[in-house]
């Protein structure tokens, strides 16, 4: 699986280890972006922030419906009800700005919506689930964004396009779930590594099932890899 998702949002405390909580689903691209954009101030007032927004959302529905290839300017000022494609070249210096400021806004819902669910859990099993389950719920009531992340990472070659490091930094988060649980006795003795890549592949292969079966029964699938997980780490308690 080639996609690649990065969120950093916020560093929990389950019980008396700390955890960053990067969820990744393999579609979002590790990058620094402000809300601001662009190298001028005339886009940071409220007016200009809303109007981004607004920018954003559209870019999102048309290339989640339409593709990538198909998401020009004047698509996308159709859909956000804009009267001129002049009224996103103001807000944004090119497609690659706009695709970019999609990918961030994308990691802010996404690390909100994960943060919430981790929060709290003070084992390494707990949190194991709880990353799934998390993951899980937010493809599947974010089924736009996740087309368009596809489509995004599948033609996107702009600033901040997918490589191997980032494929590792982000499996080093969930491997340090996983070490955690081996240091507190929890977990069985394995390969950190080969067990990260697993637990993270079965999610990343998700958003390709729902674009082949979109009535799949989500609530089975998350139950399935948690139990699944569950009885590959457990250890010998």
């Amino acid at each position: 699986m080639p996609l690649v998702a990065v969120v950093e949002p916020c560093v929990e405390l389950w019980g008396k280890w700390e955890l960053r909580v990067v969820t990744q689903a393999r579609y979002f691209l590790p990058m620094q972006v402000t809300r601001a954009g662009g190298a001028s101030g005339r886009k940071s007032t409220v007016a200009g922030v809303a109007r981004r927004a607004q920018i954003v959302e559209a870019a999102i529905g048309v290339i989640a419906e339409l593709g990538y290839s198909q998401a020009s300017f004047a698509r996308i000022a159709e859909r956000a009800g804009l009267s001129s494609t002049r009224l996103i070249s103001y807000h944004f210096e090119g497609k690659d700005e706009l695709i970019t400021q999609i990918l961030a806004e994308v990691y802010r819902v996404m690390g909100g919506f994960m943060a919430e669910r981790v929060r709290g859990r003070r084992s390494a099993g707990e949190a194991l689930e709880a990353y799934i389950r998390g993951l899980v719920e937010f493809i599947a009531t974010h089924r736009a964004e996740m087309r368009a992340l596809m489509e995004i990472f599948l033609n996107f070659r702009g600033k901040g396009s997918y490589d191997a490091a980032t494929d590792l930094s982000v499996l080093g988060h969930v491997e340090e779930i996983l070490r955690r649980g081996q240091r507190d006795g929890e977990f069985r003795e394995f390969d950190t590594r080969v067990m990260a890549v697993v637990v993270q592949r079965s999610l990343d292969g998700l958003p390709f099932l729902l674009a082949a079966e979109p009535d799949r029964d989500l609530q089975g699938y998350a139950d399935e890899l948690v139990t699944t997980f569950r009885l590959a780490t457990r250890g010998p308690g």
